[in-house]
Formats: structure tokens, C-alpha cells, sequence
């Protein structure tokens, strides 16, 4: 099954068992950030990384210099281990990770969760790649692809139990687009995938294909 037709089934089911109220709030939240969301203020192809100096999921401080002195740099935002969808992104990441690696790509992926939180994802989900920490959504903010959830969403994240104040370590309610990037061995951005819906995301295949355009 492709990664945007597991989602589909996911969005299915949520639109049918989901109480009324819960779904036209979760809706109604998304489709606002979609027609509001300015594409243009993101980060865009042909511009250099920023740099970031963001921590692992053991602590260990990763930066951008460091790893882009080892290769060509993908980058892909999750806005947690509570979301499906990101999960489902993650898990496809780790299918390709040896395809990626094979070409001499580094990869990461980067929340705004803790570094516990972040530990916790990775041996859930049996990631063999780096999970950083933004801590504060500082630097998802920096690339222009942050979302700052409406506070009615509050209670319903609250009802679930995906209390973002404990995962954060802040009460912002804020989280990244989900974007990946792929960024060259001199730091240009070469391909963006930036979608305000966090509901769709880059299929691997397409991943691959930008890796075997490098040159």
C-alpha cells in the first residue's frame, strides 16, 4: 500500500467513529491553516540551509556543519510521535534508509518533542536514523513552516491525552509543517516538499528520485 493511502484509510476511519464536534474542530483548524499558510515565507529551493545546532534523542548535539561535512543532507519535520500520519511518514523513511544511506545521504528527522520523547519514538518505531530536537520550534520557525495550532484544538489534544506542554517542554501548542528537504554537499536546497495539510506527505519513491537527481 502507498504511504498516502495508509493515510487515506486512517482519515477514513477518523471521519467515522470520530464524535461530530471533535472532527469539524480538527477540520475546520486545518483547512484554516491551509488557506492561510504563505508558501512563499518557507524556505525555498535554491537557498541556503540556515544552520542549526539541534540535540539527539540521547543528548548529543548534532549541527548542520557537522553533517553536511559528511554528505548531501536530508531533513524531514514530524510534528510528534502522537501523530499517525508522521508515523506513518517515519516508518516509510526507515523502509528506503538503506537506499538513501547507499547514495552517500545523511538523514534526520527533527520534532519539537524532547529528547526523551524523541528516544521514546526512535525504539517504538525501531529508527536507525538521528531524531533532533527543536526545542521551542525554533528553528521549524527560522524555515517558515511553523503552525501555530488554535487554542480550540486544546481540549481535544487534552481528551486524547497528547499533551504537548509534557512532550515539549513548552506550552506554545505550536508544530512544524511537516516538510522534507533535501539539501546538497554545499548547503543549497535542492528539493522541498512543504504542504500546510500535514495530512499529505512525500512519498519515498519521490525521495528517491530527488537523490538520484544530485549531481
Amino acid at each position: 500500500m502507498a504511504q498516502q493511502a495508509e493515510i487515506s484509510a486512517i482519515l477514513e476511519s477518523f471521519k467515522k467513529n470520530a464524535p461530530e464536534p471533535v472532527f469539524s474542530a480538527i477540520t475546520k483548524a486545518r483547512n484554516d491553516f491551509i488557506e492561510s499558510f504563505d508558501a512563499k515565507a518557507a524556505i525555498q529551493v535554491g537557498e541556503t540551509l540556515p544552520e542549526f545546532r539541534l540535540s539527539d534523542a540521547v543528548g548529543n548535539e548534532r549541527s548542520s556543519a557537522e553533517l553536511l561535512a559528511n554528505g548531501p543532507l536530508l531533513i524531514t519535520f514530524y510534528r510528534g510521535e502522537w501523530c499517525p500520519f508522521c508515523n506513518i511518514a517515519l516508518v516509510g523513511f526507515q523502509k528506503i534508509l538503506e537506499e538513501i544511506k547507499s547514495k552517500g545521504i545523511i538523514f534526520v528527522a527533527i520534532s519539537p518533542e524532547l529528547p526523551n520523547q524523541s528516544l521514546s519514538t526512535a525504539e517504538k518505531h525501531d529508527l536507525k536514523f538521528p531524531v533532533l530536537s527543536d526545542i521551542g520550534n525554533k528553528y521549524a520557525k527560522q524555515l517558515g513552516i511553523l503552525y501555530q495550532q488554535p487554542d480550540s484544538l486544546r481540549p481535544i489534544f487534552d481528551k486524547f491525552g497528547n499533551r504537548l506542554a509534557e512532550r515539549n517542554g513548552d506550552d506554545s501548542f505550536a508544530v512544524p509543517v511537516p516538510a522534507t528537504i533535501l539539501i546538497d554537499e554545499k548547503g543549497l536546497v535542492r528539493n522541498t516538499f512543504i504542504d500546510p495539510d500535514y495530512t499529505k506527505r512525500v512519498e519515498p519513491a519521490t525521495v528517491l528520485e530527488w537523490i538520484n537527481g544530485l549531481n
